[in-house]
């Protein structure tokens, strides 16, 4: 198998869109910041999302079974080092930007590129993650924006100005 270290060093150039993942219910409600989100399928729209299992936050997901998916825009880099700061409690992260709902209950973060709402379907078991397969509820989509990614260690802006052909 390939070195941990040049696995690490090979997906930092694995540039993706940032995300907070969120979640509310019987559990209680937190995030966290994520780049690990991909479609799996249109019909039904499903997400698949990966969470780290020793995570504070990821009991709290399970017993809880819904999830949003928040994908930043490029003036949200604070918002993401809020949700990944360990030192902030969950309701200080919360607390500094504005939420509201969809369907789930799971927090929708205001001025998002995007916000699916989800609930998480199935889980599998990979190493040291879960992965969430998240049947999408309800969606809304921002205003147009740029989009943040993060691509070697480092947060970019995306705008809409790539080439099409």
């Amino acid at each position: 198998m390939v070195a941990v270290k040049l696995f690490r060093d090979g997906m930092s150039l694995l540039g993706s869109a940032v995300t907070v993942i969120t979640t509310d219910g019987e559990a209680g409600r937190f995030g966290f910041t994520a780049t690990a989100v991909t479609s799996v399928t249109d019909e039904p729209p499903t997400l698949l999302v990966c969470m780290n299992r020793n995570s504070f936050a990821y009991p709290h997901f399970q017993k809880n079974g819904v999830l949003s998916v928040n994908v930043l825009q490029a003036h949200h880099q604070d918002v993401s080092w809020d949700f990944a700061n360990r030192d902030l409690s969950s309701e200080e992260r919360f607390a500094k930007h504005k939420w509201s709902t969809l369907k789930t209950g799971a927090p929708i973060l205001e001025e998002a590129l995007v916000s699916f709402d989800c609930e998480i379907h199935e889980s599998h078991e990979m190493g040291s993650h879960s992965i969430f397969y998240c049947r999408v509820k309800d969606a809304v989509v921002g205003e147009n924006g740029e989009g943040l990614v993060y691509f070697n260690r480092a947060y970019h802006a995306l705008n809409e100005q790539s080439s099409a052909r």
